[in-house]
């Protein structure tokens, strides 16, 4: 997938900023490639829960934001994420205190 379509499908207006970020998250994403598809199939599933994969602001990597106001949908939410994770051996890092998870790769 190309950049600035990957970056449209996040929501974002792609522009040279964030292509440079979009670069960086990918170099530093262990096994990237194989893991990128399955990064923009978790946001679409996670819409339905108020929540969504996004590129972090302060990390190198992309984040997974639960922003459901209810118990119910976040456990959803967290569910369908661990789904991911175990099912497509995606290392991900549960931020203290957040409702938030960095990507940081492809584990074997």
């Amino acid at each position: 997938m190309q950049r600035d379509a990957m970056l449209t499908q996040l929501g974002y207006a792609p522009n040279e900023a964030l292509l440079t970020q979009l670069q960086k998250i990918e170099e530093n994403t262990v096994g990237y490639k194989k893991i990128q598809k399955h990064i923009m199939d978790l946001h679409d599933h996670l819409k339905a829960d108020s929540s969504y994969v996004a590129m972090s602001n302060s990390e190198d990597y992309f984040k997974i934001k639960v922003e459901a106001t209810n118990a119910t949908t976040a456990e959803i939410a967290h569910e369908k994420i661990k789904h991911f994770s175990d099912k497509f051996k995606v290392t991900i890092n549960k931020l203290d205190n957040k409702e938030t998870y960095y990507i940081t790769g492809f584990h074997h």
